[in-house]
């Protein structure tokens, strides 16, 4: 399975929130927030701290897609 954080992008849009600000909100390093542009694994650890922060739910920032192989079977 895929992961996308395409969700909390557009949530920090629209709650006029840039990605420096939320880093420093929630606490973690910049190498997360690469990590979160690229769509690839985040800790739950930090995953839960973005969502204390926004007071949201895990599936209101992530969203879980079959990766290609999956979708053809």
């Amino acid at each position: 399975m895929a992961v996308s954080y395409k969700k909390l992008f557009h949530m920090l849009i629209d709650r006029d929130i840039s990605n420096a600000q939320l880093q420093k909100m929630a606490g973690y390093s910049a190498n997360i927030t690469t990590r979160l542009k690229n769509n690839t694994y985040v800790s739950l650890e930090s995953v839960e701290k973005i969502c204390r922060v926004l007071n949201c739910k895990v599936d209101d920032i992530v969203e879980f897609l079959p990766d290609d192989d999956q979708v053809k079977k």
